[in-house]
């Protein structure tokens, strides 16, 4: 056997072991994501590729014949291309990209991807990239047009990624050597005839894709999920102040004997306000943003219940059937009355807004308290753990917050979920 062919054959059981081991990893993980989908596609592709490159360097000293050599040559050209061709739609998939700039990239794709294979299958009768004599594989002078798709995807996704401001330097440096290490492997390729250095690049890029995207990924998303558990715990315990509890159960307290009606009612709300703070304490779900705004509500009126007239909420509700994350706008209108309208003497109003756009729904808190600085304020700090939580929690599900304040004539806050939440 050659020294190429056993160089080739290694290669190749090498390459299938590896990728057979991370298709099980694949196959055995429940709830797997699209872009897992797509790299499983990916990596089951290229185990057959390595195997049907693996067969042929077995029986081609069998089937010598011109047209078992154009034959066997042709699907690797289309292999080669599909192969790329899954490359992008598992790339597209990972980055979530959208806009017009993907739909040129896209058109880009599958426009190139379609020409290369009619132009593998015309070789077949022209002989444009190759040819086949006496049983001899033979290269044309344009053969190396024949990597034309790849090498133009292989730029596209490098570009694509690395200019997008979504991922970080390990996944744009991982998917950039995946489409350096092959351009490199194929032009070497073409000086070492008869070695598959392509077949050894894509195992070392592949395995950089594996360790360095999908399982970093994995890793990023049990350390983020950990992470939003513990701001709904922070919130939670930011929501049940000592202070409050006392202030309403004293407030409660007084009204029994003055008012036991009023008495009853008050603890009914305090009783659903606490139950509400703990519910979401185990919830991970998006709840109804008409529970969100019951639970506002019930928190309103334990307030007016101590400072009376000092306290006008207004509620201007175009839009409720989209979901939110829980106890994420209450803690918005209990920062715009404890820090907004109460920091007044006579106190003031809070209108609570919500309508629907186009693409989102969007949900205004507007007082008219003191305001503050924009300026000298640092909202990542440690002193804003309860706006913070709240941000990064709507931040978590696709929303936004936005905040403007000004000294002297109050504070709106924004928040925009998209539809469809």
């Amino acid at each position: 056997m050659a020294n190429n062919t056993v160089f080739n054959v290694t290669v190749c059981i090498i390459g299938i072991l590896i990728l057979t081991i991370h298709i099980v990893n694949l196959l055995i993980k429940k709830n797997k994501r699209d872009d897992e989908k797509s790299f499983l596609d990916f990596l089951i592709f290229t185990a057959v590729h390595f195997a049907t490159y693996l067969t042929f360097s077995f029986v081609k000293t069998v089937y010598t014949g011109n047209a078992y050599i154009i034959a066997f040559y042709t699907v690797f050209y289309i292999m080669n291309n599909v192969e790329v061709f899954m490359l992008y739609k598992y790339m597209k998939n990972y980055t979530k990209r959208s806009g017009k700039n993907e739909k040129a990239v896209n058109v880009i794709n599958y426009a190139l991807f379609a020409v290369f294979i009619v132009l593998d299958i015309v070789n077949i009768f022209t002989g444009i990239f190759f040819t086949a004599e006496n049983g001899a594989y033979l290269r044309s002078k344009t053969m190396i047009l024949s990597q034309g798709y790849q090498f133009v995807m292989f730029v596209l996704i490098a570009i694509v990624t690395a200019t997008n401001k979504n991922l970080n330097v390990r996944e744009k440096t991982a998917f950039s050597l995946y489409c350096f290490l092959p351009f490199v492997a194929i032009i070497f390729q073409n000086v070492f005839k008869g070695y598959a250095i392509a077949y050894a690049s894509i195992i070392i890029a592949i395995e950089v894709l594996f360790f360095f995207v999908n399982v970093q990924k994995n890793i990023d998303l049990a350390n983020e999920k950990e992470k939003n558990k513990d701001a709904q715990i922070k919130i939670m315990l930011s929501q049940i102040k000592p202070h409050f509890v006392y202030n309403s159960l004293s407030s409660i307290s007084t009204l029994i004997t003055i008012n036991p009606d009023k008495a009853q009612a008050a603890l009914d709300d305090f009783t659903e306000y606490l139950r509400h703070n703990l519910s979401s304490l185990t919830e991970t779900r998006l709840i109804p943003f008409e529970d969100e705004l019951k639970h506002i509500k019930t928190y309103v009126s334990l307030e007016k219940m101590r400072f009376n007239d000092r306290i006008t909420v207004n509620y201007d509700i175009k839009a409720v059937d989209f979901n939110v994350p829980p106890l994420s706008i209450q803690p918005i209108v209990e920062n715009a009355i404890k820090h907004g309208i109460l920091k007044r003497i006579e106190g003031g109003t809070i209108t609570v807004k919500t309508f629907e756009t186009a693409h989102n729904y969007v949900v205004e808190v507007v007082d008219d308290g003191v305001g503050f600085d924009m300026q000298e304020v640092n909202f990542e700090d440690n002193t804003h753990v309860g706006i913070n939580n709240v941000k990064f929690r709507i931040k978590n599900c696709g929303g936004e917050v936005t905040v403007q304040s000004e000294v002297g004539k109050g504070t709106s806050v924004t928040v925009t979920f998209k539809r469809g939440l």
